[in-house]
């Protein structure tokens, strides 16, 4: 019963085994499928609606100014550009050819931006207005299960968009829908023949498992027998296994040998019981240990200072020898022996005062009372040790999550690094815009680099990486980083910009940081909109970047706050931003004003020295709390 008991186990657990084992080659291999066929599609749409892009950009782009177009009414300038668009052979052919491309591809249209079908490959949606569909590429880029759903659910259609624009005004989309139908006449019996290798695997493995398990339980009977024979004071068995070299033969010389070594545990237990009343004296708890019928056989020599009696004179003793139920320790001793009841680190005070902790253990096996043990501690010590080891923990987990941020945020920005590397190999014909908006893209995954492990080390010194730099360029890098936001808010960012260079060594990527946090606090400042302006000139000997917005200001009694850290009075705010900016400036020889006035906005102003003298490095240690109040 015992075997057939083990043998169910073991074959469970040969197949939960290789069941997990298979289940993750099962999910990855629909995963890798499933993902790629996607990714394929997504290819083939996104090349289409690039291919009717370019050519789209003949009419969109077209000169007007020799025409009796009115260039400056953009309703006139659409209407001229969507009849070039309509009567334009090569788009109207390419449209024409897209359809037999790819299975996937269900139709292609061009239209305005109400979504007006300009072109479109079905006849009978021309001069309409289009229904939206889903994006394709949140699908191809979704998760395992919400591709699964496009597989096995209804027949849907999605699109594949790009905006077109002409100059700086958005005239309309080229949209390419795409039709689950192939994806799911691809991906169904695939995934239908992978389940049944699944089940196939599992099966097979449950016969092997219970073959498998029958010959490795066949020794155990030999083993248990041999038990029996040790059990039964034999030291050596009936039956010798020595001329078995397998693992059978070696468990049973083992135990063989073990049955030898029972002999001596009569003679080593003396000898044991020497060094554990060696033990019992240098131990600074008082323990008493009690056999069956409470006598105290072990009883430690701090025992002494708790009860007040010699060790010689306890042992042997019952409790009611040793303690006396008059006072408070001897009551709670033997009230605990009389109702038979453990106590856990009880706390008691003494009539002198001190206070010891007491715990009280009633030691059993298989039901029956074989002893006790009595525990006595002083609490005052037992608490101090406790604070230091809660000090030790909160310590500790301090240095755990600082060093978790920083693990844990730099870990993606590092995957991001590479996979952008990646992109470049893989990219490596591209086009010059696409190409700088790489560039745009790994400078700013440094930048962000940089400003995460700036956040994480606050309080530590800040290594500068200084270079001659335009403080021009920079600031328009900047505006191209706030410009998504700003279009969020509606707001408009006003540039005006020095005619001569304002070249300074500075830190590009810490600057950079910065001004782009001065530049979104004054888009946020303007909820319903408004203009941003940002300026950079020269000042004698210093270079100024001006950020003024057109918010609800700075109110006057928290004017004082703003630079200190963890203030903020936005919602969801880190109270990050305005410190980290000032901190900036302080380590460039900069500064950082403002000035502000009730419903007429706040500016800042950002002074970099231009002369010659190189910034200085903070020193290492913790930051004054003047670096982080305002200027």
């Amino acid at each position: 019963m015992h075997a057939l008991r083990l043998k169910t186990k073991l074959v469970m657990a040969i197949t939960l085994m290789v069941m997990a084992i298979v289940t993750t080659m099962f999910s990855i291999y629909i995963f890798e499928v499933v993902r790629q066929h996607f990714r394929w599609a997504e290819d083939d749409a996104t090349f289409i609606s690039l291919e009717i892009f370019t050519v789209a950009r003949g009419p969109l782009e077209m000169d007007l100014r020799d025409t009796r177009v009115d260039v400056n009414d953009p309703a006139q300038v659409n209407d001229t550009i969507k009849e070039a668009m309509q009567t334009d052979s090569g788009v109207n052919a390419l449209l024409d050819s897209v359809i037999g491309y790819s299975p996937l591809i269900s139709d292609a249209a061009i239209t305005d931006t109400h979504g007006y079908a300009l072109l479109h490959t079905r006849s009978s949606l021309l001069g309409t207005t289009l229904q939206p569909r889903g994006d394709f590429k949140s699908i191809a880029e979704g998760g395992l299960w919400q591709q699964l759903k496009v597989v096995y659910g209804p027949i849907q259609f999605y699109d594949i968009r790009l905006q077109l624009a002409r100059g700086n005004l958005p005239f309309g989309e080229v949209r390419v829908g795409v039709s689950t139908t192939f994806l799911k006449n691809r991906l169904q019996p695939l995934l239908q023949q992978a389940l049944v290798s699944w089940g196939l695997s599992i099966m097979v493995c449950m016969a092997l498992a219970a073959v498998i398990s029958t010959r490795m339980l066949r020794p155990l009977a030999g083993i248990s027998r041999q038990l029996d024979l040790i059990s039964a004071g034999q030291a050596e068995p009936a039956e010798s296994s020595g001329e078995r070299s397998d693992e059978y033969g070696v468990v049973s010389t083992k135990i063989d040998r073990l049955g030898r070594q029972m002999r001596d545990v009569k003679e080593v237990f003396s000898a044991l019981k020497e060094n554990l009343d060696q033990m019992m004296a240098n131990l600074q708890d008082g323990v008493m240990l009690f056999t069956t019928d409470f006598k105290a056989v072990l009883v430690s020599a701090s025992a002494e200072r708790f009860t007040g009696k010699p060790r010689g004179e306890m042992l042997g003793c019952h409790p009611q020898e040793i303690f006396s139920d008059e006072s408070r320790l001897g009551h709670a001793v033997l009230q605990a022996f009389r109702d038979r009841q453990p106590m856990e680190g009880t706390e008691i005070e003494l009539e002198n005062g001190r206070r010891i902790q007491l715990s009280m253990d009633f030691i059993e096996d298989r039901g029956q009372r074989i002893g006790a043990l009595l525990t006595l501690r002083d609490a005052e010590s037992v608490h101090r040790i406790e604070d230091e080891i809660e000090l030790s923990r909160r310590l500790s987990a301090i240095g755990r999550l600082t060093s978790g941020v920083a693990h844990e945020v730099k870990n993606p920005i590092n995957a991001i690094v590479v996979h952008l590397e990646v992109l470049r190999q893989k990219l490596s014909a591209v086009d010059p815009d696409t190409r700088r908006h790489l560039d745009v893209i790994g400078s700013e995954i440094k930048r962000l680099d940089r400003v995460v492990q700036t956040l994480v080390d606050f309080t530590r010194p800040v290594e500068l990486r200084l270079a001659e730099i335009d403080l021009r360029k920079l600031v328009d890098e900047v505006i191209t980083l706030a410009s998504p936001e700003a279009g969020r808010h509606n707001v408009r960012i006003e540039r005006v910009a020095a005619s001569e260079p304002l070249a300074s060594r500075i830190d590009a990527d810490l600057v950079k940081q910065a001004i782009l946090n001065i530049v979104i606090n004054g888009v946020q400042a303007m909820p319903g909109g408004g203009t941003l302006h940002v300026a950079s000139r020269r000042a004698g000997e210093v270079a100024v970047v001006e950020v003024r917005d057109q918010g609800a200001g700075i109110p006057a009694e928290i004017r004082d706050k703003i630079y200190n850290l963890y203030f903020t009075t936005k919602k969801g705010g880190s109270g990050i931003g305005l410190a980290m900016t000032y901190r900036v400036m302080q380590l460039h020889h900069g500064s950082l004003e403002f000035e502000s006035e009730a419903g007429k906005g706040a500016a800042f102003y950002l002074r970099f020295p231009i002369r010659e003298d190189e910034p200085r490095g903070e020193q290492a240690g913790e930051p004054s709390e003047d670096s982080l109040r305002t200027a």
